[in-house]
């Protein structure tokens, strides 16, 4: 049997186990996905080119340049934007507005700067696109799927009513691939970076250059200079800047900001991809390991029982302090971050910082002098 009949048999098998999946109720393509040991493109991928009315999904490869498929969607109206990581979902509805590029072919760092769909694109991690059809019990749901190298989700775009689907169509016919072929061969999935020993970084200039800061934007160069992970930059911050919390913050957090109706950031990403989420929540529930906010435009779905760290941390800005939550899995991976709602220029509400400051109990996190924009 030749190399293509053994892909045309693999893909054959992985549509037709997706069905029975499917036909036991819904569930989250990732999770179907892992459990037949295949990454959610390689499932995708499979559907691409089938014709079989009777498979409850069809996929169409996609090809760039993705900057300006992304440009493209502007046209297409409101939709729900969905970026996640193996811990957590955000899911914001919107138009894709402000979008911009720059950097090499293929290299490009993008923005979307829309009120509501606000995102920081990596385009050197997307390697594969489909437009996916899917019948469900609601309908027909369309949506853009892309995925990096390793078939690894990176970012999704969900049509919803009120989406001009003609332009939906225009977009996907432009970048249509001629590529009909089912199936991915995934590359492995990059190993992390090995954690330098504490003891081989020079802390004190560490926390100089840590209190230095006037931007927070500046903080990623902060580890690069210093060759730390961004878990490891918590554990050797001066006290003053970073504490651990308890697991639990997150909840404590979002229950607290839509009681006070407070407006907040929340940060969701991958290697591909951050997606941010800036306005007051409302409802917030637990739901088994899941800790969710089920906003009308915002949804976040995040497994509390992946959290194996917490910290708030506090970062030097020529605004005053900006105060976060930050919270990562047992591997030291970002699971997302929380922030008081800010616009530069500007400091940090009171009742934000207020509120983070009571999930630390440790007397080195003292308040800071400068006055917030709320007091």
């Amino acid at each position: 049997m030749t190399t293509t009949e053994l892909c045309a048999d693999a893909c054959e098998s992985l549509r037709a186990a997706y069905a029975e999946a499917r036909r036991l109720g819904p569930t989250r393509h990732r999770d179907i996905a892992e459990r037949l040991g295949v990454s959610e493109g390689e499932l995708i991928a499979a559907h691409a080119g089938s014709a079989d009315p009777g498979q409850p999904l069809h996929a169409q490869r996609l090809r760039g340049p993705w900057p300006a498929l992304v440009t493209g969607l502007e046209p297409v109206g409101p939709v729900m934007a969905l970026t996640r990581n193996r811990s957590c979902v955000h899911e914001k509805v919107g138009t894709y507005r402000d979008i911009s590029a720059q950097g090499p072919a293929g290299r490009e760092m993008g923005l979307v700067l829309g009120e509501d769909i606000d995102l920081r694109v990596f385009y050197s991690r997307w390697a594969h696109g489909f437009a996916v059809n899917e019948h469900t019990d609601r309908g027909l749901q369309r949506s853009l799927q892309f995925f990096d190298a390793s078939g690894t989700a990176v970012h999704k775009v969900f049509a919803r009513a009120p989406t001009d689907l003609e332009a939906w169509q225009a977009l996907v016919q432009r970048h249509r691939s001629d590529d009909a072929s089912p199936g991915l061969a995934p590359a492995a999935t990059p190993a992390l970076p090995a954690e330098r020993l504490d003891t081989e970084v020079e802390v004190e200039a560490f926390r100089a250059d840590w209190a230095a800061l006037r931007d927070t934007h500046e903080f990623l160069g902060l580890l690069r200079r210093h060759g730390v992970s961004r878990t490891q930059a918590l554990r050797l911050a001066d006290p003053g800047f970073a504490q651990r919390v308890d697991d639990a913050a997150a909840r404590e957090l979002l229950l607290g900001a839509a009681e006070q109706a407070l407006p907040i950031m929340v940060f969701v990403g991958n290697p591909g991809m951050i997606q941010i989420h800036t306005g007051p929540v409302g409802r917030v529930e637990v739901l088994g390991p899941w800790l969710n906010v089920l906003d009308p435009a915002f949804n976040l779905h995040l497994r509390e029982d992946h959290i194996a760290a917490a910290w708030a941390v506090r970062k030097p800005t020529t605004d005053g302090l900006v105060t976060s939550l930050e919270l990562f899995d047992a591997h030291g991976e970002t699971i997302a971050m929380l922030f008081g709602a800010r616009k530069p220029g500007k400091p940090e509400l009171c009742a934000w910082r207020r509120l983070v400051d009571t999930l630390v109990s440790a007397p080195a996190w003292v308040p800071e002098t400068k006055a917030c924009s709320a007091c």
